[in-house]
């Protein structure tokens, strides 16, 4: 008789059912099936066939029944019992990992500085006596809700008069009247010499980003409106005083004497903003005030959100080669992709900065008084 197929599925659906298959079946049964078949005097391809799992199982398999490793043993009736299933997160297991994972392995002894699933694999093993394989250990991490990304670097945020200082921003920006205007400054740097990241690529190759021959920079000063969103910005071939004094004259055209009769430009310690040359045209200018920033705290700043969307848009993996070329592509951003109506940080309303915002509220309505 010629032999026929009693069940017709298609490749999707055969895909989905071995998919569940080997969700569901643990180690252990998979192993007593290939022990059973390999007694019963099929072959090692036989069995993968059978099973839907590669020879090399079978080959370990065997050897570790040979070896006596498959870790089953007798139960008090007499019974054989199954081996513990380690390739189950087990609450216990779940907490030895994540105790691993919020310590670095240098703690451990490893000279390492993070985790690789291989490492912690072998710190289970050794630790715990847990031997599971790397891609195991895998989906137990984002099992857990760990997942593998880039780090950021965070300011040290020490400023003794950290509080003092954002209570002053604050106290300003809740209390603007009709002709007062706040926007947060700062500096970009355009490099030529691309910022590498992330990206989508076909499985085993990297994209290559040509590097120039010199580094080449420009640099943007940018001051950020919250309310409306707006960037007034200018572009400079050095990071010096003059950079920072022509976007002052530039906000000054925009946010014109009749309109705007105060415009507060929070800036960083940087000493371009606190330049003799600066002091000298704020004191030209007495409805410019200045406020500054905390040191090493830059996420007081929400134009860094903005200058971050630059980054994400026109600087990294770049492949331009020509500065004028990155340059326009920026300027482009920055007419297309606004405006940023950022909310001011949450970092404006910890505690120690609202009690200091009321000390300089209560102080104010002394003076008013």
């Amino acid at each position: 008789m010629p032999a026929v197929t009693i069940l017709d599925l298609s490749q999707a659906e055969q895909a989905a059912l071995l998919a569940a298959l080997r969700r569901s079946r643990y180690g252990y049964l998979l192993a007593l099936h290939v022990l059973l078949l390999c007694a019963a005097g099929k072959t090692p391809t036989e069995i993968s066939d059978y099973l839907f799992c590669s020879r090399s199982s079978v080959y370990r398999i065997v050897a570790a029944y040979r070896a006596g490793t498959l870790g089953f043993g007798l139960e008090a009736d007499g019974r054989l019992g199954p081996p513990i299933r380690t390739t189950v997160l087990l609450p216990w297991l779940r907490r030895a990992l994540l105790a691993l994972l919020k310590r670095s392995p240098r703690t451990f002894g490893w000279c390492r500085t993070r985790w690789s699933c291989a490492l912690l694999a072998a710190e289970l093993a050794a630790r715990r006596g847990v031997v599971v394989s790397a891609e195991t250990v895998r989906r137990w991490v984002h099992e857990v809700g760990w997942v593998w990304k880039r780090a950021k670097l965070s300011g040290r945020d020490d400023d003794p008069e950290r509080n003092v200082k954002l209570a002053r921003i604050r106290y300003a920006f809740e209390n603007l009247g009709r002709r007062a205007v706040m926007v947060f400054a700062d500096e970009l740097d355009i490099a030529l010499l691309a910022k590498v990241g992330f990206e989508w690529m076909p499985k085993g190759e990297q994209t290559e980003i040509p590097t120039p021959g010199s580094n080449q920079k420009n640099y943007l000063a940018g001051a950020l409106e919250l309310r409306t969103g707006r960037m007034t910005r200018c572009v400079w071939w050095r990071k010096q005083a003059g950079l920072f004094l022509d976007l002052l004259k530039l906000l000054d055209e925009v946010y014109r004497a009749g309109p705007y009769a105060r415009i507060y430009v929070v800036v960083d310690n940087a000493k371009i903003h606190k330049a003799r040359v600066v002091l000298r045209w704020l004191a030209e200018h007495r409805r410019f005030v200045l406020l500054y920033l905390p040191t090493y705290c830059p996420r007081a700043n929400p134009i860094e959100r903005a200058f971050g969307d630059v980054h994400d848009n026109c600087t990294r993996n770049h492949k331009r080669k020509r500065l004028r070329d990155l340059v326009s592509d920026v300027e482009e951003h920055f007419e297309v992709n606004g405006p940023w109506k950022y909310k001011l940080p949450s970092i404006y309303y910890e505690p120690e900065v609202t009690a200091a915002l009321a000390k300089i509220a209560a102080h104010e309505e002394l003076l008013a008084a």
